[in-house]
């Protein structure tokens, strides 16, 4: 099955091409530097029949509290206790348990999270995808983020761009609105 969110816009995409672009901080570079922000992530949902496909990524600031590469035991321990804490999705995410959903596939990048460990830029980012296969699709009316925004307080935004049943939809989550139907 090709991958859902290929249909999404280029948004995700370029907004890394942004950041990137961003780490060089030249002059007239205003727009792309406010593609990594923090506090803010984007999110990409994709629902298709029994199939949901999500799609975070966050500067390492919102989930980590820290960009550079891990320097201290403390460091390290937050980046395994993130790394454990992204690889739950179905709590993260608040995915109703009534749809029975199972996790079928989970990537982390990042690279705090690589073999190398280094985080060699000074704007890093992490990008967590996940595919989940739901045994009662129709009790999946939507999500609620508050695992997330409690988890990782430095999140205070989240962009959001969802393809389901009603079509494609683009809203932006907070602490106070985190909740979102398909």
């Amino acid at each position: 099955m090709p991958r859902l969110l290929l249909a999404l816009p280029l948004a995700l995409l370029t907004t890394f091409a942004q950041a990137e672009d961003a780490h060089h901080h030249e002059p007239g570079q205003e727009a792309a530097l406010a593609a990594h922000e923090h506090g803010s992530a984007l999110l990409n949902l994709a629902l298709d029949g029994d199939v949901l496909e999500i799609e975070l990524a966050s500067p390492a600031m919102n989930l980590l509290g820290f960009e550079h590469a891990a320097r201290s035991d403390e460091d390290r321990a937050r980046v395994e206790a993130t790394r454990t804490r992204l690889a739950q999705p179905l709590d993260l995410f608040g995915v109703p348990a009534a749809a029975g959903c199972q996790v079928r596939e989970h990537s982390l990048h990042g690279a705090h999270f690589e073999a190398t460990g280094a985080a060699r830029q000074e704007h890093s980012e992490i990008e967590a995808r996940y595919r989940l296969q739901c045994s009662t699709p129709d009790a999946l009316q939507g999500l609620n983020l508050a695992a997330l925004f409690g988890t990782f307080p430095a999140t205070q935004k989240i962009q959001v761009q969802l393809i389901g049943p009603r079509g494609q939809q683009g809203l932006e989550l907070s602490p106070e609105r985190s909740g979102l139907t398909f």
